[in-house]
């Protein structure tokens, strides 16, 4: 078993729009601010390359083994800074055509380590007039994945797998003391659900929640997203959070230790019994 270790991490919160140039700008600040912090892992959130138009989208989505403008950018950052980069949604060309909202943990020397495909698709019809249809554009994967960062085993997610707790109960069961929930959350949503849903998955599961996320207008048919991009710690406990709506970021470390105090003296995973 790989020795773990406290880890100084950053999470990145932007508003991203379909000027993909400009997003990787902000990008490249955003991680350059977060490295100088002293932050070992940066997490970039759901979508950081590009919200628009499904139709404009098909020209900007790539393939792992052939990285365009966006993995590219991704894979230098993490040489250039010397870190881990959780990239939270990277359009990836899915076999069908569609895009994998894909969350990819890239290592210092710039090698993709893993790659989740969002599962749980963001197909709803709020009675406030928002309706998204994901499944459209984008084609879901079908694996539970972890990685190793130095703090020890991350889960993988994208933000409306956050609804599913087995989900991350499995991850937990896999050996997760982290959980990485990247998001766009929509705002209309996000006002009552953000804070209870991130916490509560961070005390169910005795794990780190570290949740980058998006905030503000996207400029694309009238799309908002709630920001709040936040750490929290395996007691439920917000630790971190940007708070502004603003391009930011939010430094924490996560300590395993910590997971392994609160996992032993208050054991519900171990408890968890079993019902027909």
């Amino acid at each position: 078993m790989t020795e773990t270790r406290p880890t100084v991490i950053g999470i990145v919160q932007l508003c991203a729009d379909a000027d993909v140039p400009a997003n990787l700008s902000v990008c490249r600040d955003l991680v350059a601010r977060a490295s100088d912090q002293g932050a070992e892992v940066v997490f970039l959130p759901e979508a950081f390359a590009y919200i628009g138009s499904d139709r404009d989208m098909k020209q900007h989505l790539e393939t792992l083994d052939n990285p365009g403008p966006i993995l590219s950018c991704c894979l230098d950052l993490s040489r250039k800074h010397g870190i881990h980069l959780v990239a939270g949604g990277f359009p990836e060309l899915a076999a069908d055509g569609r895009a994998h909202n894909t969350c990819l943990h890239i290592t210092p020397e710039g090698e993709i380590a893993a790659a989740y495909r969002k599962i749980h698709l963001f197909d709803v019809d709020l009675s406030d007039g928002t309706r998204m249809l994901e499944s459209r554009s984008t084609s879901p994967g079908d694996k539970l994945v972890t990685s190793e960062l130095p703090f020890g085993k991350l889960g993988l997610s994208v933000c409306y797998d956050v609804r599913f707790p087995t989900m991350f109960q499995d991850l937990v069961d896999r050996g997760a003391i982290a959980l990485a929930i990247p998001a766009a959350f929509m705002r209309t949503t996000g006002q009552d659900h953000w804070h209870v849903l991130m916490r509560s998955r961070a005390i169910e599961c005795q794990a780190y929640v570290i949740a980058a996320a998006q905030f503000g207008d996207h400029n694309h048919r009238g799309r908002k997203s709630f920001g709040h991009a936040l750490v929290a710690d395996p007691w439920g406990n917000i630790v971190s959070e940007c708070t502004e709506y603003q391009n930011d970021v939010a430094i924490a470390q996560i300590d395993p230790s910590e997971v392994e105090r609160i996992r032993s003296e208050l054991p519900s995973l171990r408890n968890r019994g079993s019902w027909r």
